[in-house]
């Protein structure tokens, strides 16, 4: 369907075509009618399949027509990450409108803190921010949120998660009663159903292919040992050389770092980013990544919701994600909206059962690649049976219909 099938402000529209844009995604279609008639909204949809232009577009439709001197939305978001990347999109679509919205989040210096508090006092159209820094702001008493008339709740999960529950019914106690309110997550966990029966007046509910990759994803694993996972990596790296984009995943910060000195050591063009980098570092880092100047991003989990840089080649888990919906949205960086890319899983002895976990949650059974012969053979797979306990197996291909990783080049 178009955008201009929707019932979109013209103005919106012009803005939209000239982004380049001109199909809606089906979380976009569903759920753009139903925010713009007013109600509220529960809606689950798998990553990069255009959630946050799912509210932003009907949200600026409805700004359009008001007064500019009052703060109207506010938008929660787990990451000061995605707090600046919906900031910025506000400030690309909604410009012309003059529509203006102002990003408050952590890690800036007493500059940043001054302008979020003058933003506050004066009244941005949009507020976007993370739960912690907002209620700092709160606390000090000269935030006034008595004109808000739109919440939204992006990443609601991951904001559970991170264990931001209080602090999310904290901020809304400061909000008006009368108001529609957003949430938006990837996953329809209870926590999210609990959540949402507290805050939203019969809700409307939107429920898009539930905790499963984008269909572009092209996902594999190695079975490998420890000591083999940074050969393997450097050998992708230089098979592909035409893959230009390039994200890395570890679970902890110590890896990160490790990884990415060793990428350096042999001239590749890879850069760190993790909670240890000031928020200016990370800004530079992640700038050097979109312009391309920066080939290889090595990145702890904080990178792996709320970050839209278009056109990642391959994504790599350098170790499986403790919690399998971690795997869906780290996936989820490659393959953005009609895109296609590459996911691949380093997948040692001690993760295989928490990988099978992950390949339930998908409902799918992962293609298993066998390791190049030059970096010697992998562990066994092992699968849990009925009754909880490993049982080894040959190599295997994946269920009947599993799609072979054909773009991607892994020579022996």
């Amino acid at each position: 369907m178009k955008f201009s099938e929707l019932g979109i402000h013209d103005d919106l529209l012009d803005a939209i075509e000239y982004m380049g844009f001109e199909n809606a995604t089906p979380i976009q279609v569903q759920a753009i009618p139903k925010i713009l008639d007013g109600k509220d909204l529960i809606a689950c949809a798998q990553t990069g399949t255009g959630k946050t232009a799912a509210y932003l577009l009907p949200i600026l439709d409805l700004l359009i027509d008001l007064p500019g001197s009052e703060t109207t939305t506010l938008i929660i978001v787990p990451t000061r990450e995605l707090a600046m990347q919906i900031d910025q999109q506000v400030q690309g679509i909604g410009y012309t409108m003059g529509i203006h919205s102002i990003a408050i989040y952590g890690g800036g210096d007493a500059d940043g803190w001054g302008q979020q508090r003058r933003a506050l006092t004066q009244g941005a159209d949009i507020v976007v921010a993370t739960p912690g820094k907002l209620i700092s702001h709160l606390n000090l008493g000269y935030v006034k949120f008595d004109t808000i008339k739109y919440l939204i709740l992006d990443e609601a999960d991951r904001m559970l998660d991170i264990g931001f529950h209080d602090d999310i019914m904290k901020i809304i106690s400061y909000l008006p009663k009368e108001r529609q309110t957003l949430m938006f997550s990837a996953t329809m966990a209870p926590k999210i159903r609990t959540l949402a029966s507290k805050i939203l007046a019969h809700p409307a509910e939107i429920n898009i292919a539930m905790s499963k990759p984008a269909e572009g994803v092209l996902q594999a694993a190695y079975l490998i040992y420890n000591q083999q996972k940074n050969r393997l990596i450097s050998h992708l790296i230089s098979q592909n050389p035409d893959y230009n984009s390039i994200l890395i995943f570890c679970s902890t910060k110590r890896a990160v770092n490790e990884l990415a000195r060793a990428l350096k050591k042999q001239k590749f063009a890879a850069q760190p980013i993790s909670s240890d980098l000031e928020q200016s570092e990370r800004e530079e880092v992640l700038q050097g990544f979109r312009s391309k100047r920066i080939r290889i991003l090595v990145a702890t989990d904080v990178m792996s919701r709320g970050i839209d840089i278009k056109d990642i080649n391959l994504v790599i888990n350098y170790d499986v994600p403790q919690d399998a919906e971690d795997y869906v949205h780290r996936v989820g960086r490659t393959a953005r909206a009609d895109a296609t890319g590459v996911a691949l899983t380093l997948v040692n002895e001690d993760d295989m059962y928490k990988f099978h976990q992950i390949e339930q949650l998908i409902e799918h059974e992962v293609f298993k690649i066998p390791m190049p012969e030059h970096l010697g053979t992998g562990p066994d797979w092992k699968k849990p049976n009925t009754h909880g306990k490993q049982r080894k197996g040959n190599f295997h291909k994946g269920k009947k219909g599993a799609r072979p990783v054909k773009q991607f080049k892994s020579k022996h």
